[in-house]
């Protein structure tokens, strides 16, 4: 098929009001047949999305894509260095992106070839879920999943008792915490966590260990993933501290995942013991 660069997908000599066209979260029209037969995403969250919402259409992911766990499709190598020619070899009706987990000179490779590429932004969970349903209802031309309503009513729920100070580092060695206008931010104060940098100007800043304790968090939260906190990794640096070990995925994930994760993360905060 000839194309022109610019507007995903247009034909030449077809004239379209980009007015007329879908957008995404950026604002940039995308033109895409519907209901679209084959996806491939470069975000894990998104990726397990169409994976339980219509498996069959997911025709290619990234190597960080590991949900459902038997997901078996083709790899397209990771979400900041994909390999854009195996994704045009995959033939796909619409590449899936996020602003924050790939780069903008890939989105706009991927478009420069005629390959439509729908870009998401999810910085809260009311956004996640506005943003996916947009994306299953304009950009793939499908239903709404019920899971998705699902998460509506999941998190609609108060966040349980008084606010407790919290830190949530994400890295060690360097330390790096979660900052301000975080989706991971987000989804803490909903489970009654007041991040302690919450009103830090990075969204994810590098500390010491010195500042983090001045700042007398009430509560340490360790994730496994980006970096794999154990109960031998990371809380002996807590000493006297309350530290809880907790999926990290339920905390960065937006998708089907979030069903379930309110309530195994409530447990496992419950289940914080003194460093």
């Amino acid at each position: 098929m000839n194309r022109q660069p610019g507007i995903p997908g247009l034909q030449a000599g077809e004239d379209v009001n980009n007015d007329e066209l879908p957008r995404d979260d950026l604002g940039y029209p995308v033109r895409v047949t519907r209901p679209v037969e084959r996806v491939v995403s470069l975000v894990p969250s998104l990726t397990e999305s169409v994976a339980a919402t219509r498996a069959q259409a997911l025709a290619g992911a990234t190597i960080w894509c590991t949900h459902p766990a038997e997901l078996d499709v083709p790899r397209v190598r990771g979400t900041k260095n994909p390999d854009l020619a195996a994704i045009a070899r995959l033939s796909p009706d619409i590449v899936l992106a996020n602003q924050e987990e790939n780069r903008r000179v890939d989105v706009e490779r991927l478009r420069a070839v005629g390959i439509p590429v729908w870009v998401t932004v999810i910085k809260t969970l009311d956004q996640a879920v506005a943003s996916l349903r947009r994306m299953f209802r304009e950009a793939l031309g499908w239903p709404e999943p019920a899971w998705l309503g699902e998460v509506e009513r999941v998190w609609r729920e108060p966040a349980p008792g008084p606010p407790l100070r919290a830190v949530i580092p994400i890295w060690r060695d360097p330390w790096m915490v979660v900052g301000s206008d975080t989706f991971t931010g987000d989804v803490a104060g909903r489970l009654g966590l007041r991040n302690v940098y919450g009103n830090h100007p990075e969204r994810y800043p590098k500390v010491g260990l010195e500042d983090l304790n001045a700042r007398d968090p009430e509560i340490v939260v360790l994730p496994d993933e980006p970096y794999r906190f154990t109960a031998a990794d990371g809380p002996e640096m807590f000493t006297g501290r309350r530290v809880a070990l907790v999926e990290g995925r339920g905390l960065t994930w937006y998708g089907p995942s979030l069903v379930g994760a309110r309530s195994l993360l409530l447990s496992q905060l419950a289940d914080a013991s003194a460093g």
